[in-house]
């Protein structure tokens, strides 16, 4: 059994079904069939020869962990998978072939600690149901604090030169592209198990729709053709939404969720739908936030719209 595999799997899943208690057994067998037989279908040979050595029992602990994980938008959930992930990672790490999704979990580990401190913050349950998800000023103040003391990621030195440009020619805010320190900490190896890749994480679909090629070589692993795809992909969530918190969070969750919850509360306000989202998102969007004000000095919700188009020159 590829355990990594059911691992890596499970933990980049959109989450569509809502908040649920713990008190249904994980059917923990039927879920590692039913991994096996995806991980036999989309991943490489190399990648499933080096993932048969997992420890089982870590393996099936990290899935009760995760149940409501996969079957709700619980924030607070995440912070009970915070010691098994740190443990997850060094597995990943051993092998080549692994060191991709390795690059993608140790991109999202801070999500986890994140859960912690909001978990010790919450209000105290007044009955027998769990407090509700925070707030996204909750969230906010919780990733400013976190990443106020952070240094330039090392590979930010060498890539946000290059990218500004990029997203700039594409009339995207240049302060967009620290979207690759929160997709995959600027590691164009990246790789999540459902087919997101390079420091964007742009998946095929995604990829084909602005013009990048996935065979013979893909390009999404490429510096320049990946960020001017993923410039247009956020062009076109901001045409599509004309806010730039929600154009994020759709750049996570997809636009049909975010449509979704903004018509279902008659609302053009991402704060008025944050608690409503996958809890994936409701971190990614105040990170993004955090990291681009602690970089830049600018609030994501202040960044310009579209920046026009250059003027020809005289005489062309």
């Amino acid at each position: 059994m590829k355990f990594i595999a059911v691992i890596l799997l499970l933990l980049c899943l959109d989450i569509a079904a809502p908040a649920q208690t713990n008190d249904a057994a994980l059917d923990v067998a039927g879920l590692l069939d039913a991994a096996q037989q995806f991980a036999q279908e989309n991943l490489d040979e190399d990648v499933l020869r080096a993932l048969q050595t997992v420890d089982r029992s870590q393996v099936e602990d990290f899935l009760k962990h995760y149940q409501t994980y996969l079957n709700g938008d619980y924030v607070l959930d995440l912070a009970q998978l915070k010691d098994v992930a740190t443990t997850v990672l060094p597995l990943l790490e051993v092998h080549e072939e692994t060191q991709p999704y390795a690059a993608w979990l140790r991109a999202r580990l801070d999500y986890f600690d994140a859960a912690e401190k909001l978990t010790a913050i919450a209000p105290p349950a007044l009955t027998n149901a769990p407090p509700p998800n925070p707030s996204f000023k909750a969230e906010q103040e919780i990733w400013i604090k976190k990443i106020a003391p952070q240094p330039w990621p090392k590979a930010a030195v060498e890539f946000v030169p290059q990218l500004k440009p990029v997203f700039a020619a594409e009339r995207v805010p240049e302060q967009l592209v620290w979207l690759a320190e929160v997709e995959s900490g600027f590691d164009a190896r990246a790789r999540s198990p459902v087919g997101a890749l390079g420091m964007f994480q742009l998946m095929p679909a995604t990829a084909k729709q602005y013009g990048l090629s996935l065979w013979p070589f893909d390009e999404r692993k490429q510096l320049e053709p990946a960020a001017r795809s993923a410039a247009r992909h956020l062009r076109h969530l901001y045409t599509m939404f004309g806010d730039w918190r929600l154009a994020v969070a759709a750049y996570n969750c997809g636009e049909g969720r975010v449509q979704k919850e903004l018509a279902r509360r008659k609302t053009k306000s991402y704060a008025r739908i944050a608690t409503q989202l996958p809890a994936e998102t409701q971190m990614y969007v105040p990170k993004v936030a955090a990291i681009i004000l602690q970089r830049e000095g600018v609030k994501l919700e202040q960044l310009p719209a579209l920046l026009k188009p250059e003027k020809p020159s005289a005489g062309n």
